[in-house]
């Protein structure tokens, strides 16, 4: 237990940057590790990058599935739906971030509306989940 604490900041912190990383440079990230591809003989991929982001988008869904199922099977532990909140408002402001700011491409405005509802929902039960604690 003496490096559960450094060890998850150093995660959280890496993680972090990562999605920075992806976030603003997603394009870049794939030229890179296809430069590494073309030094150590492997097989470049597609620079646009969707097949990449999909296995990020999937272990995402992953996540977020698991979060709901452990508030199923652990309805007063006010942590999963305060993580799952916190997940879905972020890839709702992200949605709409980019709705904004890149081209206002209907995916972006629907996962900005169904993702919000899902985190105020959420938010909803964490707070009675935190009230019936009290």
């Amino acid at each position: 237990m003496r490096y559960y604490r450094p060890i998850s900041l150093i995660m959280a912190i890496t993680f972090a940057l990562t999605g920075l990383l992806f976030l603003f440079f997603a394009n870049g990230v794939l030229v890179f590790f296809n430069q590494v591809a073309q030094l150590t003989g492997l097989t470049f991929s597609p620079v646009a990058g969707v097949d990449f982001y999909l296995i990020l988008a999937a272990g995402y869904m992953y996540l977020v599935t698991l979060l709901a199922v452990m508030m199923f099977r652990h309805p007063s532990n006010f942590w999963f739906p305060l993580l799952l909140t916190n997940a879905k408002f972020a890839s709702s402001l992200l949605s709409f971030s980019f709705f904004i700011l890149h081209q206002p491409y209907p995916i972006y405005l629907t996962n900005a509306i169904v993702d919000g509802l899902i985190g105020v929902l959420v938010l909803y039960l964490y707070r009675q989940v935190k009230k019936g604690q009290q």
